[in-house]
Order: structure tokens, then sequence, then C-alpha cells
């Protein structure tokens, strides 16, 4: 494995999924499994989303590294499972119950959809064309419970969300984005992925955070010395912490303006092309 990059030592990655890492099936395609074969007994594998862990799980068990860490929820959960399938927590941060709440009051004033998740939990109000959307999507079926008794559920364990995700119309969803960003800018992040979804993280809580937390307390490894791939606004930061960050094809030009690189469209296997390029 060449890990050596216009002067700098690689030795980690770290990638986006959706839009990123996964090609026009939402799947692994076979050269990004084979490719990633050839760096994952050299270099950590890190997956970093706004997933949660189960939906990150069967990524890992294709790609053979089912004992590298994972970045949940954009930062919010940190984790690491071991050889029998333990999760060991390195990182948690939650939106607190007062604040979903309110958020909770807020879209019920609408007809979008509000998802609940903690830790490896995904909580949806009912099933509809949105609950059926995300599982198709992420192999991963739902808890069906209304948001205020899951906040009850919570209240009552000391519990909190590590993700909201509001998902309907269009016109709606920008409406709440903005009434959002006005009254807890202090207190959230809010991730505008799509035009029909709105991702909600604690505010404390980034990417390039959770990275760099996590490479200090596993391997003492600086932000430096990591590749990332990335493309959507929720990457920018990462992008911009590490060494090397490498934007996809098909990354926002907000993305693109802060990458080292830009590698092909992830249709066309982009992060497999760029890890062939500069690190084999």
């Amino acid at each position: 494995m060449n890990n050596k990059l216009n002067g700098l030592t690689i030795r980690a990655l770290c990638t986006d999924i959706d839009g990123t890492l996964l090609d026009s099936r939402r799947e692994l395609s076979n050269q990004t499994i084979e490719t990633i074969a050839l760096i994952k007994e050299s270099i950590p594998i890190i997956l970093a989303s706004s997933r949660m862990p189960a939906a990150m799980r069967h990524l890992q068990q294709q790609l053979d590294i089912l004992q590298h860490p994972l970045i949940c929820y954009n930062g919010g959960y940190v984790i690491r499972y071991d050889e029998k399938g333990r999760a060991t927590v390195i990182y948690s941060a939650m939106i607190p119950i007062d604040v979903t709440a309110n958020i909770l009051n807020l879209a019920s004033q609408t007809s979008v959809h509000v998802s609940l998740y903690h830790e490896d939990r995904w909580y949806a109000p009912r099933v509809d064309e949105w609950t059926n959307r995300e599982a198709t999507i992420t192999k991963v079926s739902p808890v069906l419970k209304d948001g205020r008794d899951v906040l009850k559920l919570w209240d009552a364990n000391g519990n909190g969300a590590h993700k909201i995700m509001i998902m309907g119309d269009a016109a709606e969803v920008k409406t709440l984005e903005k009434a959002l960003r006005s009254a807890y800018k202090e207190d959230v992040h809010v991730y505008h992925s799509k035009s029909t979804y709105l991702e909600i993280a604690p505010k404390v809580i980034s990417k390039a955070s959770a990275l760099r937390l996590l490479l200090d307390d596993l391997y003492r490894i600086d932000l430096s010395e990591v590749i990332a791939f990335g493309d959507n606004y929720n990457d920018i930061e990462m992008l911009e912490a590490v060494g090397w960050g490498v934007a996809v094809e098909n990354a926002r030009d907000e993305v693109k303006a802060v990458a080292s690189a830009i590698t092909l469209d992830s249709k066309l296997d982009g992060v497999a092309v760029a890890i062939q390029r500069y690190l084999l």
C-alpha cells in the first residue's frame, strides 16, 4: 500500500455513505468492496453517516470491517464493535428532551413525518411512504411509537434524541428549516440533505469532531493523516479538517470548493477510483 500523498502519510480513511460510497442502487459495488479489501488490513476504514448503527453494520459486513469504528448520526454516536458484536461507546451526544418536545410540537402543525433516533433504535409514528422509503434504503425496521410516548420513555430513562429526521412536502420542510434555524441555532445542527429531508443533530458535534475524538482515543492518529470522502453540507468540516479531503463529482459545489481533490461520481465508484489513485 502506498500511503504517501503529496508529502502526507495517510494512516486512516473516513467516508460518508449516501451519495458518496454507494452506487446508483444505494449499494456497495463490487469494485468498491474489492478496493477496500486491499487496504483494510493496513489502515482503519471509518464509515461516517447520519445513519443509525444498524443501517451501517450490513455495509461493514460486506466490506469485512466489522471491528472498525462507526461515526453515526453525523457524529452524535461513535461506537466500535468487538469480535462478539458487543458495542463500545466512544462518544455520545443527544438533543435535550425539551428541545425535542418543542420540535415535535412545531412539526405537529404540519403534515410532515418525524422520526426519532436513540442509540440503535428508530422510532416512527406510523407506517407511511416515508417509513417505507427509509426502511428500504437502510434495511432497518422502525419501532412504531408516537413521538410523545417516546419522549415519556426517554424522560424516565434520562435519554434523548441522537437524531431527529423530518420528511415530507418540500415547502413544509423548508418552512420548518427556517423556523428551527432561527429558534434553536444554539442547540442543534439542521442539515437539509434534500428538499424533502431535514436532519437535526446536537449542536456540539460534527463528523469532524467525532473523527478527531475517535482517532485520538483508539489510534493516536492526527487528522492530518486522514483521507476523507464526502458529498454534502455535513461533510464540509470533515473534508476541511483532514489532510486530504476528496469530494465526489456529484457533491454540492460548496463541498467541492473545500476539497483537496475531486473524484468520479459516486455512481461511477468515485471512492474506489480515488483509493486506487492515491493509496495503491
